[in-house]
């Protein structure tokens, strides 16, 4: 069984995934992914957050294998410190969140830099998310925002952010997607990319006919990595949607050390869900 484990590459998304509502990884989640590095397997994260929100976690969650940051935009190694893949939103995409925020001057706001991140509009679930990030970021202007955005995010309470989603339907903005990252955000990233196009290149660099990527998330912004994955997993708190594309829906949530339970069962039977190799 274990002779397997060193073919296998673990993705992970970070929240509502690996990190429960505390955002403190779970000592059971750390020593599984601990136990899998030492028998030969990767491991990584896959995550919407940015370079500098991410960075604090990376004392304590080990990884052997490249992360994906700002839902795809980055695909960076975390020990090296290498910048493997950068994609950032065309230069338009500043016309458009001007646009927004001008009609919408009441939902927050944060363009996310590779180390930086800009504040041109404030309320209180944005000031949460920067608390969140433990990140202190720049208030500026919009027009004062430096180049090379990886992506934009819109932050208040959830039935605020359906609203703003219909808004940005209507407007029907191109050349950008717009993507639903939780109940509070929503965010434009460059278009066709995802944390699924960041799979596909990963797989492309690093894969082979053995290796079997297994991809773990619970929200719509995991939806096309989840897709790409050679095997899908998702937490019991994923959404429906979520739920539906997984080839295995865990018994634990989030709450619970779902990861934990994964490689769990990666140990107990690699022959299982698509596993072989």
């Amino acid at each position: 069984m274990f002779k397997d484990i060193k073919n296998i590459i673990i993705l992970s998304d970070m929240d509502g995934t690996f990190l429960p509502s505390s955002k403190i990884a779970s000592e059971k989640n750390l020593k599984a992914v601990e136990d899998f590095q030492n028998a030969g397997g990767r491991f990584s994260i896959a995550t919407g957050r940015a370079l500098q929100a991410s960075q604090i976690y990376f004392d304590t969650i080990k990884v052997n294998f490249p992360a994906i940051l700002c839902n795809g935009g980055l695909c960076y190694d975390i020990n090296s410190k290498e910048n493997i893949a950068s994609v950032y939103l065309p230069r338009f995409a500043f016309d458009i969140t001007d646009i927004i925020l001008k009609d919408n001057p009441d939902v927050g706001c944060e363009v996310v830099l590779l180390d930086e991140l800009y504040v041109p509009q404030m309320n209180e679930k944005e000031k949460e998310h920067n608390e969140i990030c433990k990140i202190t970021p720049v208030i500026a202007p919009l027009s004062k925002t430096p180049e090379n955005w990886y992506k934009v995010l819109f932050a208040d309470e959830s039935e605020r952010i359906d609203k703003l989603e219909e808004y940005v339907e209507k407007m029907n903005f191109e050349g950008v997607d717009f993507v639903r990252s939780s109940a509070h955000y929503l965010e434009i990233l460059p278009k066709n990319i995802s944390k699924g196009s960041a799979v596909k290149l990963l797989k492309e660099k690093y894969g082979g006919k053995n290796i079997r990527l297994v991809c773990v998330g619970d929200y719509y912004n995991d939806l096309e990595m989840l897709k790409a994955a050679d095997v899908a997993v998702c937490p019991s708190n994923a959404v429906d949607e979520v739920k539906k594309v997984c080839d295995l829906v865990l018994d634990c949530s989030c709450e619970e050390d779902a990861i934990a339970e994964l490689i769990n069962i990666i140990f107990r039977n690699t022959k299982q869900y698509n596993l072989e190799v």
